[in-house]
């Protein structure tokens, strides 16, 4: 017969019991806590998430935001699978990138075609990873929606999973309520492990803070972008990472989500760990016990560096197109006034005699305009009205005329030294660009030694570069002109010569510098097939070199052609320039080469003149911008009317006109204003020429 147990051994019994059962609502409790921030996660996360059944790629689980983005109905999504939320022609793709996920190969976070309810595409940022849900393998995908991305930030992603099913039923047997209970604990590790794999996959930062502000956890984003790791900032708050200037607005948030309202893409700043100010757009929401009691905060942080910066170079952008279109237009005008003075020099000259003591005042009247005529296709050039002519030259005068203008613009404190070979080879390339480069580099060396004084050293040479010896890939073997500007200034660092020719970007304080002149120079020797390099060390100055190209012909055929006796004829011309004081040393001009002349102020007259006996004339010479008709659209309606008529026209400034555009509606010459009259006779024997064969 079984002994029956004690009354001690009963009341012991029953406190294991008692024990026991205790346990097991501990653990239920914690389970349903954990089950409620799961919870909130994943239904009030503002980006789409989506759990896959890898074997039949179908969608247990999608949460509110998902089923928005795509359209569809929760109970809709349980019907559909992988191949209804991808177009047709990307499903191999998109097949591929689920076959790696599914084979346990990380493919992080990939950007693919999405396709709406309603047959839209959008493109979208899927990140995913694998975990299993119910005993089955999933995949569990976080999507946000790109589409309106560059425009506005997104909000904060909230994730969650489905923990598995809850323990529902109790047993009154004491193994039954042990074995419950390691399953419960189990439960809560997979649920907790779920919950930091949805926040560790979120590129954003993300913060969870208590309901006093002190912070629980923030993932690894959070330490990549600030600096602190979370053992740093456990149980404290963050105000250190708050600039005073954000203080007011983040008040404001803090009162919005203690309130229980949502917020989204709050743009402020937020200190690093090396107090470096961060740009970043804030959302976040409050989230909940079982009892519904805010119990904590999660907030969601976005670097917008990109896009301020962005935001910055477009407004610097803008700021350099109105300069340029302001100094084309001023360009313009200072056109039609050299115009006269050189034509009319250009004549007086000729009909003075080489020994009259005025020929010498003549003469430096004649250089000062050439010379004006260069400053203005300079600002043209800068105000990208003029593309630039590229031709035979030597590089010596430039440089010499270049290092004159500066020497009178910088303090003698600074010493400009220069060793300029006189037999360095001819290049080919554009003098005033070069004038712009010596320009740039000197006044980029004087900047650097403003403060100190010292010295500044230019030298040319040529030199021959081996397969071995050339820079760049783009470069090939052979002779090259090296021009060498040298200071003794405050040198650079590698981080910021890494960056110099970067567009915008300066050392200089504001005012003295926009931080184009070195990404400007550096444009300009690519485009003459060279290489520019840059050697500095802080305290040690700095040196660029210029190496471009020595070409094998000479310039002494341009020569003899600039030398050419100047060429005229009988032929009839039609000419047309609104602005009469260019009209009239135009004509004249033209009838001392012999040119029999029709002028007209207005396009319209011209039209009609040239319409009443379109045979009678043999060119016709036409100046661009004019009122009622421009130069090209004349053009047009003289060739509608005799399709075989030259026309020549002659413009000081256009941002619409260039030399091919001038030839696709069969204008046979081109000539940029001021014009010289060797250059308009030159061209209009061309054109006249040409048309005779």
């Amino acid at each position: 017969m079984t002994e029956k147990p004690t009354y001690e051994e009963l009341e012991k019994k029953i406190q294991e019991l008692e024990q026991a059962e205790s346990a097991r609502k501990r653990a239920e409790d914690e389970l349903q806590m954990s089950e409620e921030k799961f919870r909130v996660l994943f239904k009030k996360s503002i980006h789409g998430i989506l759990i896959v059944d890898i074997e039949t790629r179908r969608f247990p689980y999608a949460n509110p935001a998902f089923c928005r983005m795509f359209g569809y109905s929760e109970t809709e999504m349980h019907k559909i699978g992988v191949e209804d939320i991808h177009p047709k022609d990307e499903l191999d793709h998109i097949l591929s990138v689920f076959n790696r996920q599914k084979q346990g190969k990380k493919a992080g976070a990939t950007e693919l075609p999405c396709i709406h309810k309603d047959g839209t595409i959008f493109n979208a940022d899927i990140a995913a990873t694998n975990i299993v849900i119910n005993h089955r393998k999933c995949v569990v995908g976080f999507f946000i929606d790109i589409t309106e991305r560059k425009l506005a930030e997104e909000a904060l992603v909230k994730h969650r999973n489905h923990l598995e099913e809850l323990v529902k039923e109790r047993t009154h047997e004491l193994e039954e309520e042990i074995s419950e209970h390691m399953r419960a604990e189990e439960t809560l590790k997979e649920s907790e492990e779920k919950y930091r794999t949805v926040l560790e996959a979120n590129p954003d930062p993300v913060a969870v803070y208590d309901i006093e502000g002190n912070v629980i956890y923030f993932n690894p984003a959070f330490t990549r972008l600030f600096g602190w790791s979370l053992e740093e900032c456990l149980n404290k708050k963050m105000d250190v990472f708050v600039p005073e200037d954000a203080w007011h607005e983040t008040k404001k948030m803090i009162k919005k989500v203690l309130s229980g309202e949502r917020f989204s893409s709050i743009k402020t700043w937020r200190y690093n760990k090396k107090g470096d100010i961060i740009p970043v757009s804030i959302s976040g929401a409050i989230y909940k016990d079982q009892d519904g009691n805010p119990i904590g905060s999660v907030i969601n942080l976005r670097d917008i560096s990109d896009q301020k910066k962005m935001e910055a170079q477009l407004q610097q952008s803008q700021k350099m197109e109105s300069i340029g279109t302001l100094a084309g237009g001023i360009a313009h005008d200072f056109n039609n006034i050299l115009s006269p003075i050189l034509g009319y020099v250009e004549m007086i000259l000729m009909d003075t005699p080489k020994d009259s003591p005025v020929r010498e005042s003549l003469n430096q009247i004649y250089t000062s305009a050439l010379r004006a005529k260069n400053l203005v296709k300079q600002i043209l050039t800068f105000s990208r009205q003029d593309s630039s002519e590229l031709i035979l030259m030597k590089m010596q005068p430039v440089i010499k005329e270049a290092l004159n203008l500066i020497r009178s613009t910088i303090p003698t404190t600074i010493e400009i030294k220069q060793d300029i070979n006189p037999n360095c080879g001819i290049i080919k390339a554009d003098p005033t660009q070069i004038h712009q480069i010596v320009m740039n580099l000197t006044t980029n060396a004087y900047h650097a030694m403003e403060e100190t004084g010292g010295e500044l050293k230019v030298s040319l040479k040529e030199v021959e570069l081996g397969e071995y010896d050339i820079m760049t890939p783009d470069m090939t073997p052979g002779v090259y002109a090296c021009l060498i500007v040298a200071d003794t200034g405050v040198g650079m660092d590698k981080n910021l010569t890494d960056k110099i020719f970067d567009p915008f970007f300066t050392t200089k304080a504001i005012g003295k510098g926009t931080g184009m002149g070195l990404s400007v120079t550096h444009g300009i020797v690519n485009k003459m097939e060279g290489t520019i390099q840059v050697h500095s060390e802080p305290g040690k100055g700095t040196q660029f070199h210029v190496y471009l190209p020595v070409e094998k012909n000479s310039p002494e055929e341009q020569a003899r052609h600039s030398t050419a006796k100047i060429q005229g004829g009988t032929e009839h011309i039609l000419l047309v320039d609104d602005e009469e004081a260019i009209l009239t040393m135009e004509k004249q001009v033209l009838e001392r080469l012999g040119y029999k002349v029709t002028y007209r102020t207005s396009s319209l007259e011209a039209l009609e003149a040239f319409r009443a006996n379109p045979n009678k004339f043999d060119l016709v010479i036409t100046d661009m911008a004019m009122p009622n008709m421009p130069g090209d659209k004349l053009s047009v309606e003289l060739t509608k009317i005799r399709s075989d008529i030259p026309i020549l026209l002659c413009t000081g400034f256009s941002e619409t006109m260039s030399e091919e555009k001038a030839e696709s509606i069969g204008i046979k010459g081109f000539l940029m204003k001021p014009i010289v009259m060797k250059d308009l006779a030159q061209k209009i024997r061309e054109v006249l020429d040409e048309c005779k064969i």
